[in-house]
């Protein structure tokens, strides 16, 4: 099933690739890879006490100028989240691997400084806890696509090297089943979380 995702996806954004490659000049679309930070948390009904997890993503963009001030930017994200707590005196932390397709507009407000937004839909890769050394999956509880939105800014070197940081903003209920986690028991009924990630990345556009 994650095979059959991410081919899906790269298959969209390929063809989203060569369209545009078949209209425009080799000169309006950049391509390059992008990675960095991340410090994620979920937010909702009883997260008091997580205080959030710093981890990482990675992957494949592309930006197609429309305009000199305007351009849009498909990307293709490996994106570790979740969250973590301490629990009787024992770090729990909770891992949320999704590969996240952020769709976004840029306008660049001076010499390559742009403001960015869009809408973002992520594929649950894998989702786990990790207490004491042991694992549970948790893979069944948690909705296997997570919609949301991105805030950001960035700066483009002539160069190509670019950084950006970006707000992610999840819009759905990341829980779906019934199910046990640490022997409390939860479902969609009595637990809304959703995930909200701050991004710090660096990449390079050829």
């Amino acid at each position: 099933m994650k095979k059959f995702i991410f081919f899906t996806v790269l298959s969209i954004f390929c063809f989203i690739v060569n369209a545009q490659d078949n209209q425009s000049n080799s000169s309006d679309i950049s391509f390059g890879l992008k990675g960095g930070l991340n410090f994620a948390i979920k937010a909702g009904d009883d997260t008091d006490e997580f205080y959030g997890r710093m981890a990482f993503h990675v992957g494949a963009v592309a930006e197609f100028q429309i305009s000199e001030k305007f351009s849009f930017q498909p990307e293709l994200l490996y994106s570790s989240q979740g969250d973590k707590m301490t629990s009787e005196g024992m770090d729990v932390d909770f891992k949320l691997d999704y590969l996240n397709v952020p769709l976004l507009a840029k306008y660049y407000v001076a010499e390559g400084f742009s403001l960015e937004a869009g809408p973002q839909i992520g594929f649950l890769l894998s989702s786990e806890v990790e207490a004491g050394g042991v694992s549970f999956d948790i893979k069944d509880i948690m909705k296997g696509i997570d919609f949301g939105v991105d805030f950001g800014v960035g700066y483009k070197l002539e160069t190509g090297l670019n950084f950006a940081a970006r707000y992610n903003l999840g819009l759905s209920n990341i829980v779906e089943n019934e199910g046990s986690i640490l022997g409390e028991t939860i479902s969609s009924d009595n637990t809304k979380n959703h995930n909200e990630v701050f991004q710090l990345s660096v990449g390079y556009f050829f």
